[in-house]
């Protein structure tokens, strides 16, 4: 089968997102949500528990051994307390007390906690914004990994974290939770897929990309030089589920993308560009759709929609 978008698409109203993916994004980031704060108040607990026998904030300052949580409880951040001198560390824990604790009377305790998870609170903000992006590399992964397996293509995978290549094996039920590639045989070509790697091209980080070539590495080699030309094709994947956040996240991507075009046609090179979308709203429908029409965008897909995630994958594997 030839796949192309229009294995999967017959108008813009294919690509936008409907409110029940919405719904069922917004669920699934709130129940990663409670996951990674559950460690967070558990923490609170334990210290509430360990300071709830002192008389005065004063007290505080004898206990060494929470001298980190006082800090985070001061509204300093992990990355700032790395940056801080011990002097300014003092100084911060001395305001909380003298600014906040003592002003609380025999509530000091509560309102420490409160401030401690307050900060805690915005560290998981931001690490939810990681997990938006982290979850929608799984679940694009997870679609690559069955379309492999299903057209039994035997392939490798990249550990991210031995940073080494594997090959697939039955039991490799979870890999796309730590992996950075994937290696495989079309015919007697070569393919390496790369999740996040900056193009020297270009000068930027892009998604994903799809390499003519055996690019495999080993923990303790170093990346082999990609020639231009063996680039195959290029994308640009936005898992944010929020309506109100899509027009920005097309922006973004359709700016990566046009630079990718750009860079590689001074070059005399034209690889293949495609983009995956969990928030598509109408207008921004129509604007991918008219792209894919004209030539200027190769492939597209609402990351919500398996069918067309399948078929991108196909395509993919097929290149």
């Amino acid at each position: 089968m030839n796949y192309t978008y229009k294995s999967h698409l017959t108008s813009s109203k294919d690509l936008e997102t409907t409110y029940e993916s919405v719904r069922a994004g917004f669920v699934a980031q709130a129940l990663e949500k409670n996951k990674r704060a559950t460690p967070m108040v558990l923490e609170a607990k334990a210290l509430k528990s360990k300071i709830s026998k002192l008389k005065s904030p004063i007290e505080l300052l004898k206990m060494e051994e929470i001298y980190h949580s006082l800090l985070t409880a001061s509204g300093l951040s992990d990355k700032a307390i790395g940056h801080l001198k011990d002097e300014d560390k003092v100084n911060a824990i001395n305001n909380l007390i003298e600014k906040f604790l003592e002003p609380a009377g025999e509530y000091f305790v509560d309102e420490l906690i409160f401030r401690y998870l307050l900060v805690k609170g915005d560290s998981l903000g931001g690490q939810m914004r990681n997990v938006v992006g982290y979850l929608a590399e799984v679940k694009f992964m997870r679609a690559l990994v069955a379309t492999l397996n299903i057209n039994d293509v035997e392939f490798y995978w990249l550990d991210s974290e031995k940073y080494i290549w594997a090959k697939k094996k039955e039991e490799d039920r979870n890999i796309e939770s730590h992996t950075k590639g994937f290696y495989w045989k079309n015919g007697e070509n070569n393919r390496t897929l790369l999740f996040n790697s900056t193009l020297k091209i270009v000068t930027k980080n892009i998604d994903l990309i799809l390499i003519n070539g055996d690019y495999r590495i080993n923990g303790k080699g170093k990346k082999k030089s990609i020639e231009g030309n063996k680039y195959i094709a290029l994308g640009e994947l936005k898992g944010g589920i929020d309506p109100a956040g899509a027009d920005e996240h097309w922006k973004t991507a359709f700016s990566a993308l046009a630079r990718i075009k750009t860079s590689f046609r001074e070059e005399n090179l034209n690889p293949k560009t495609f983009f995956i979308g969990a928030a598509i709203a109408i207008s921004m429908a129509s604007e991918i759709w008219n792209q894919l029409e004209n030539n200027l965008l190769d492939n597209a897909c609402n990351l919500n929609g398996e069918e067309q995630l399948f078929s991108v994958c196909n395509w993919l594997i097929n290149l």
